[in-house]
């Protein structure tokens, strides 16, 4: 792109990502080496502006790692109190008992946004450089083939591709060992996993879509500490999902919805499910009056311990979810990314390699609790019921049954139009804020350059025009929580208009667009993208 030279910085460590595992193994490598040098690359704008998650976080690892934390926690750190496990019809709700992987007993309601900033600033008294706004664009590999670190983005790119008047070319980090931490779908992970080949023999990897709202209500409402899931309406009982209700202190509440990636129907919007879960009787009340002072979407990583690829490389590791760190079961993943990442600091300080990291993980306290669930998120592969049943008689049998379930990937999951009859939802006229996707992007506060490449790589849009159109109907403009995917007109003929400034990086266009490698997502400038508030 240009003959300007790439500078050169080097680091024992490189970390991409400045969630909690990225977080985790810079603060446990400089604890255990504090000769090291470190860095963590983050492509928000800030340390927690890309962060979402519940998040219902279980101590116990954090508590290892930073034993004061306790003493400035997050300002949104409300310890659970009660749990609340419903199932949900068109007009009721009924109780059910609380799975046990669903306690919450001793766990805290956090913002992860506001937990990394506090990680973050740990790390960097201990030594650690910790870079927000730079996005790694890709891997970088020796001459043997192994990784040898990341390049980062080139800022001042214009909409053409070439260089405009601000053009600065994105350095180039090299390290020893680099630690992708990119969370769910990275896309330097998702790039080395096929260099790689690190998902062979491997169960493929399945998804869900989180929706999350954080709400200022009125006075009197709130039962801080009172953790909420319900599952049932408005999905089908083939659909996959459920809402979370977590309430905090001053009033607020998160509230959340989850959608498994391997729905069937062509038709679904999850987006407008969501809304129509806030005008269920049971939810409506509690919202009527309140505002809407956030909203983020992202995806989870749900596929367990089956669908976890290897988890290292020459000169690499994954690290959280970009590995698939997260307890579906649970609906917890915090907790399992901090060990993930204190885990591989401990295995590179004790060996200098990664080499022998997957094997570490997967006997380690974190990868056995992920054997234990194995079997319980593909096991609604077979409906609601069917799934319910087997996740009893899983939980029942300690993980010890003598079987694997597969998954399969989500795109090959949905259906063709002519294959799928939608069932009737039951869905009703909505009057909660917000009015449209268009409106829940302005609470994210998703931000990029006007004047920049789109990142959102669409590898034939004629296809969208022609066969995506007629077999399935355009799926990336119901899926997509953000319209960033549109179908207009452009002189009688129909053709797909990606608006890119919407999106909020959530990743679901990059998994469940039916043809598999249409759509790619790819690292924008860094620093954009959304800036979630106590989310």
């Amino acid at each position: 792109m240009s003959e300007n030279p790439r500078d050169v910085m080097e680091y024992e460590v490189a970390i991409v990502g400045a969630g909690p595992a990225g977080l985790a193994a810079a603060i446990r490598l400089k604890q255990l080496k504090p000769e090291l040098s470190v860095c963590v690359l983050e492509k928000g704008a800030s340390l927690g502006a890309h962060s979402l998650s519940g998040a219902v976080r279980e101590p116990g690892p954090l508590d290892r790692l930073m034993p004061h934390w306790r003493d400035h926690p997050p300002a949104v750190c409300v310890p659970a109190a009660r749990d609340e496990f419903r199932f949900m019809t068109r007009r009721r709700t009924f109780k059910l008992m609380t799975p046990p992987q669903m306690a919450n007993h001793g766990n805290f309601i956090v913002s992860l946004g506001q937990l990394t900033p506090i990680m973050g600033a740990e790390a960097e008294k201990l030594g650690v450089d910790v870079f927000p706004g730079f996005a790694a664009a890709e891997a970088l590999f020796d001459g043997h083939g192994a990784v040898k670190g990341v390049r980062i983005g080139d800022m001042g790119v214009g909409k053409s591709g070439e260089p405009g008047p601000n053009f600065a070319p994105g350095p180039e980090i090299h390290a020893k060992l680099t630690i992708f931490a990119e969370g769910c779908r990275g896309s330097a992970s998702k790039q080395l996993i096929r260099r790689f080949e690190l998902d062979q023999g491997k169960s493929p990897q399945t998804y869900g879509l989180g929706f999350k709202e954080m709400w200022q209500l009125p006075a009197g409402r709130v039962e801080p500490g009172l953790i909420q899931h319900t599952l049932g309406w408005p999905l089908d009982s083939r659909t996959y999902g459920g809402s979370f209700l977590y309430h905090l202190n001053n009033d607020r509440v998160y509230l959340g919805f989850v959608v498994g990636l391997d729905y069937e129907d062509p038709r679904f919007k999850p987006f407008e499910a969501f809304q129509q879960f806030k005008h269920h009787p049971a939810i409506k009340p509690l919202l009527c009056g309140g505002e809407i002072l956030a909203a983020g979407a992202r995806t989870l990583i749900e596929g367990g311990y089956q669908s976890m690829p290897t988890l290292e490389m020459p000169g690499a590791i994954l690290a959280g979810d970009a590995g698939g760190t997260l307890n579906t079961p649970k609906i917890k993943g915090i907790h399992q990314a901090i060990r993930s990442g204190i885990t591989a600091a401990e295995h590179y300080a004790e060996t200098g390699s990664s080499e022998g990291f997957d094997r570490r993980w997967r006997a380690s306290t974190g990868g056995r609790e992920l054997y234990k669930v194995r079997n319980i998120r593909p096991g609604f592969r077979g409906g609601l019921w069917l799934g319910l049943a087997n996740a009893a008689l899983e939980t029942a049998a300690m993980g010890k049954s003598p079987w694997t379930l597969a998954n399969h990937a989500d795109h090959s999951a949905l259906k063709k139009l002519d294959e799928y009859a939608s069932p009737d939802r039951g869905w009703g006229e909505r009057d909660l804020p917000p009015r449209d996707r268009l409106a829940s992007v302005c609470f994210a506060a998703t931000a990029h350059h006007e004047d920049q490449p789109v990142h959102l790589r669409v590898a034939d849009t004629s296809i969208c025009s022609t066969r995506c159109a007629t077999e399935f109907g355009n799926p990336c403009t119901n899926f997509c929580p953000a319209n960033v995917y549109e179908m207009v007109d452009d002189g009688g003929v129909r053709k797909l208009q990606v608006n890119s400034s919407n999106c909020v990086h959530c990743k679901a266009c990059d998994i469940k667009e039916p043809y598999a490698g249409q759509i790619t997502w790819c690292t924008p400038e860094g620093g954009s993208g959304p800036n979630y508030q106590g989310l």
